[in-house]
């Protein structure tokens, strides 16, 4: 009986990671590398040079012919250009070689990436730069090598850099606020984030009948099946066969390349699951979202199955999204966000816990752009996801222990409470201090922060960038209030602080049902803002306190921030257009085909009918025959008025009016296509359909 290789054998083991550094590199090449890592020290060519041989070496060994730097374009996928390791020798032989200055850096073409005007199309040089703080991995025989991608001028093409500008940013502003406070031990400081995945499994044949999936990765047509997921039965319920092995294959690919997948299960609507990961540090759980969304397309495909990461891929039911848990983690190993047993004595809590706060309050309108896109528009809002208003759900412990720092009353000790289930024979357990709000699209949850709004399809660059930045623009305030207090009246000088805090940033903390009419009218009484689609969200990155905000802490320059809002804009237009064609497509070539068809069977079987026996009651056929005539008309007639409003858009060269337009008129354009054809559905027979319905996509797998 073959011996099953058990977990902790594998785990990791195509990474290379500090325990295979350890091994292969010099003593003084690896504290060098470590530096670097830890301490975001610069590493020298020489060392370079050493760390180059070693990953070389121990790739070959694990069978690499290949490598490549591997990084993140602003087209929100990854990008890699592969080159081999072999040199020739001059007599007709290679060696396998590797250089400190091929690891350090590369050069792919950049003028064939979104650039958002930094770039014109004959600026094409650009360099990809080797992160050493994310381990470098081996898939399908080559070592890849985690970069950031920069244009020839320094510009940041990615969305890597940025990150990781925006980490260094807040662990400076921390560091300084832990000194003033007592702590100056701790040296830096490191956001990390668990980033929990939604997605769909479908018919991998079934898939390839759909252009709308093929193409744009959601359905735009389709009538709802006669079950959905009203029953509820679908969550957390037992794994299908096929679902499991792919799920176990897929535990298993990630392992390997270092990816602590922990948690899955099946998700709320049916075909639709998720996974979650251990926290990471932010730059390695990004780099790590990213492969696990390539790794469940690959792992997908091989059981015949394809993985749709689109926010909406199906009408009437749950979207997907990506849950972004959220931490600050001090270089000794403490979590600043985690309150104690008695948070409200937990002075250094408190005052990272406000920094939060107002950062959120401060920068909703950016962790709101940070999540926009043509995808998402359809979760936000629509009572599956949170709403498109960004506010705080602390849970009630923590919103009494703001309310007593405000109203200056004392705030007693909170006992905990024993899970009381009447049952004597379950084991007895204490009940968290906060509950869980769905509905909120920032939440506090114990010792983390949950942003909710994220997209499945999304980079978590994007908005931890944002989060990081505005925490620590919050610290650099709190700060500058606190750098001049004499010692011996920090506490009080503190305590003071926190409270001008709550009073002035209360107005984002709400515990309630965000998904009620009565939130939309109090939120825009509380002056917070309400932006229900990427076109509204967008302009907010190019404000101008927004603008100040990067500048200040080196994240982006005005131009690469311009540029992005540029690409941001460009992409939704650019979906909507495929989107938009794809649906054109559709109906002409297939689905109004399929309604002739089924019409002249309904009139040869009425005509037939008649023939053989007057006055048979043929009422039920002649409206049948009816309606499929008048949606046909409908329909044709409509998907007319959507293909010459496409090509009208086309017409406009302000980016802004252009999304507008896509959103204001080829959306609503798009919602009639679908609502005719749709009706029309109920009345084609399965076998006249010219592509799966709903029913076989959602519950063939």
């Amino acid at each position: 009986m073959e011996k099953q290789v058990q977990v902790p054998e594998f785990y990791g083991s195509m990474v290379f990671n500090d325990k295979v550094m350890r091994d292969k590199l010099p003593k003084e090449v690896y504290r060098a590398l470590r530096k670097t890592i830890d301490s975001n020290q610069p590493l020298d060519l020489g060392m370079a040079n050493s760390v180059a041989v070693a990953m070389k070496e121990w790739a070959v060994e694990h069978g690499a012919t290949h490598y490549t730097h591997w990084f993140q374009p602003m087209t929100g996928f990854t990008a890699e250009k592969h080159d081999s390791f072999i040199s020739p020798t001059g007599d007709g032989q290679v060696i396998m070689d590797f250089s400190g200055r091929e690891l350090i850096r590369g050069e792919p073409d950049a003028s064939s990436f979104p650039s958002g005007g930094l770039r014109a199309t004959f600026e094409a040089r650009g360099y990809t730069a080797w992160d050493p703080t994310s381990p470098a991995f081996i898939r399908d025989g080559t070592l890849y090598i985690p970069t950031a991608f920069c244009s020839y001028s320094g510009e940041a093409l990615d969305k890597k850099t940025p990150l990781l500008r925006s980490m260094e940013a807040l662990s400076k502003e921390a560091v300084k606020v832990l000194h003033l406070l007592g702590r100056g031990e701790v040296s830096t400081v490191s956001t990390t984030i668990g980033p929990e995945q939604e997605y769909f499994l479908v018919d991998k044949e079934l898939c390839r009948k759909r252009k709308d999936l093929m193409f744009t990765g959601r359905t735009l047509l389709g009538a709802p099946a006669p079950k959905g997921q009203e029953l509820e039965d679908h969550y957390f319920g037992s794994l299908k066969p096929r679902v499991s092995a792919f799920m176990h294959e897929l535990d298993r690919e990630l392992w390997k390349l270092g990816i602590p997948a922990k948690t899955k299960h099946n998700e709320v609507a049916p075909a639709q699951h998720e996974l979650a990961p251990v926290f990471d540090t932010a730059n390695v759980a990004v780099d790590h979202n990213q492969l696990t969304m390539e790794v469940m397309r690959k792992v997908a495909d091989r059981h015949g199955l394809v993985c749709l990461l689109h926010e909406k891929p199906f009408e009437g039911i749950n979207g997907s999204g990506k849950h972004n848990n959220w931490s600050m983690i001090t270089s000794d190993g403490e979590n600043l966000l985690y309150p104690g047993k008695t948070p409200a004595e937990n002075t250094q809590f408190l005052v990272f816990l406000m920094a939060v706060i107002k950062a959120v309050d401060e920068y909703g309108d950016l962790m709101r752009m940070s999540v926009a896109s043509a995808g998402n528009d359809h979760r936000l809002g629509g009572n599956e996801a949170p709403p498109a208003i960004v506010s705080i759900f602390l849970g009630d412990e923590l919103t009494a222990v703001l309310r007593s720092i405000e109203e200056g009353t004392y705030f007693g000790d909170q006992q905990q409470v024993p899970l009381q289930t009447g049952a004597a024979v379950i084991p007895s357990f204490f009940k968290d201090n906060t509950d869980r709000n769905r509905t909120s699209p920032f939440a506090f949850t114990g010792n983390k922060f949950e942003f909710r709004m994220l997209g499945s399809s999304l980079s978590v660059s994007g908005p931890n960038v944002v989060l990081n930045t505005a925490v620590a623009e919050a610290l650099r305030q709190f700060y500058d209030e606190l750098k001049d207090t004499p010692a011996g009246e920090m506490d009080g000088a503190v305590h003071r602080l926190v409270k001008r805090a709550v009073q002035k940033h209360k107005r984002i903390i709400f515990n309630g049902n965000g998904y009620t009419d009565e939130w939309v009218a109090e939120a825009a009484r509380r002056g917070l803002p309400n932006l229900t689609s990427t076109p509204d969200a967008l302009p907010c990155m190019v404000e101008q306190k927004n603008i100040d905000l990067f500048l200040r802490h080196h994240i982006f320059t005005e131009g690469e921030l311009r540029s992005r809002y540029v690409i941001a804009l460009e992409n939704y237009c650019k979906t909507l257009r495929v989107e938009g064609r794809t649906l054109v497509a559709m109906v002409r070539q297939e689905f109004l085909p399929a309604v002739r068809r089924t019409a002249k069977e309904v009139a040869d079987c009425l005509q037939s009918q008649r023939q053989a026996m007057a006055g048979l009651p043929l009422e039920a056929q002649e409206n049948l025959l009816a309606r499929l005539s008048a949606g046909y008309a409908s329909l044709s007639s409509q998907e007319k008025v959507l293909e010459r409003d496409l090509e009208g858009a086309c017409h406009i060269e302000d980016d802004l009016q252009a999304a507008c337009y896509y959103r204001d008129t080829v959306l609503p354009d798009m919602a009639a296509v679908r609502s005719l054809a749709d009706a029309l559905e109920r009345d084609l027979p399965d076998s006249a359909l010219p592509y799966p319905n709903y029913e076989q996509l959602l519950f063939s797998v």
